[in-house]
C-alpha cells in the first residue's frame, strides 16, 4: 500500500521553501537572456497596424468572457485613484493620473498576450491558462519591466505636482471648480497645461520605445529584458511613422475608454492588448519560425 505518513512541520516547510527558491532562481535567471538567435526587425505601416487592430478585436471577440475578467480590476484601480483624488484635495492629480495611465497600460496587458499567444498556437486559451504559463523564466523579466513602467508612472507624477506647484500652486484647492476655473481662465494655468503637455510627451514617448513590443517578446520567447528593450528600441527606429501612430492610437483609445468611469477600459484594453501581440508578431520575426501572416 502507498505511504500515507504525513510529513512533519518541518520537513514539509522545507520542501516548500525549496520549490519557492527554485521557482525564484528561475524568476532571476530569466531576467538575462536565454534565447541564442535573434530576431529580424520588420519594416511595419499602416496596413500592419490595421491588421493588429482587426485581429485584436477577433480575439476579443473569441475570448469576450475571460479578457474581461482579467482586466475588470483596472477600470476599478484608476476610478479609486480619481476618487482619491478628490477626496484628497489633490485635483491637479486627476488629470495626471487619468493620462498616465497609458504609461503602465502594457503591464495590464499582460495576460492578454499569452491569450492572443495561444489562440494563434490553437491552444487553450482561458485566462487561467494565460496566468498558469507566467511563472519561472516569464516572471522574472515581465516584473523587472513592470517595475520599470511603474517608476516612470511615478516619476511623471512627481514631475507633474512640481508643474502645479510652480504654477498654480502650491495651495490645495478646495473644489474641483475652483481648480479648473483657474486652469482655464489664468496665464498661469495655460503655462500649466503647456508645460504639462510636453513633459507628459516625453514621458509617453520614452514608454512607447521600451514597450512596444518587449513585453509580447518576453511572454513569447525567454530573450531577456535587454535583448527584449533592445529589439522594442529597433522597431520604433525603423518605423518612426508607424510607431508614433500606433502611440497615437492606444492614447487616444485610452483616453476614450475612460469615459464614462474608467468603465470603456473593459472594452478597448482587452483590444488593444490582443492588437499589440500580432503587431509584435508583424514587426518582429525569427529564423526558426516561418509563418505567412495575413495583411
Amino acid at each position: 500500500m502507498p505511504d500515507k505518513t504525513i510529513g512533519n512541520p518541518l520537513s514539509w516547510s522545507a520542501q516548500r521553501l525549496a520549490r519557492m527558491g527554485h521557482g525564484l532562481g528561475e524568476a532571476v535567471e530569466g531576467i538575462g537572456s536565454h534565447e541564442l538567435t535573434r530576431p529580424v526587425v520588420n519594416r511595419i505601416g499602416l496596413g500592419d497596424i490595421r491588421a493588429a487592430i482587426r485581429k485584436g478585436v477577433e480575439d476579443f471577440a473569441a475570448l469576450r468572457s475571460d479578457v474581461i475578467m482579467a482586466v475588470a480590476l483596472y477600470p476599478v484601480i484608476g476610478f479609486v485613484l480619481a476618487v482619491w483624488a478628490f477626496n484628497a484635495g489633490q485635483p491637479h492629480l486627476l488629470f495626471p493620473l487619468v493620462s498616465g495611465f497609458p504609461l503602465v497600460g502594457p503591464v495590464a496587458a499582460v495576460g492578454l498576450y499569452e491569450m492572443s499567444r495561444r489562440r494563434e498556437a490553437g491552444e487553450e486559451a482561458d485566462w487561467r491558462a494565460a496566468l498558469s504559463a507566467l511563472t519561472g523564466q516569464v516572471l522574472g523579466p515581465v516584473i523587472s519591466l513592470a517595475v520599470l513602467l511603474v517608476v516612470i508612472f511615478v516619476v511623471w507624477l512627481f514631475a507633474a505636482h512640481t508643474i502645479w506647484a510652480a504654477s498654480l500652486g502650491p495651495e490645495p484647492y478646495d473644489s474641483i471648480r475652483a481648480f479648473i476655473g483657474d486652469t482655464l481662465t489664468t496665464s498661469a494655468g495655460w503655462a500649466m497645461i503647456l508645460v504639462g503637455m510636453g513633459v507628459g510627451f516625453v514621458f509617453a514617448a520614452v514608454v512607447l520605445c521600451i514597450s512596444l513590443v518587449s513585453f509580447p517578446m518576453l511572454i513569447d520567447r525567454p530573450v531577456g529584458v535587454p535583448v527584449a528593450l533592445a529589439t522594442s528600441l529597433a522597431v520604433v527606429r525603423r518605423n518612426p511613422g508607424a510607431a508614433a501612430l500606433w502611440g497615437l492610437i492606444v492614447a487616444v483609445s485610452l483616453m476614450l475608454g475612460m469615459i464614462p468611469f474608467f468603465a470603456g477600459l473593459i472594452v478597448v484594453l482587452p483590444i488593444l492588448g490582443h492588437a499589440t501581440w500580432h503587431l509584435y508578431r508583424r514587426a518582429v520575426s525569427w529564423s526558426d519560425r516561418a509563418t505567412e501572416l495575413e495583411v
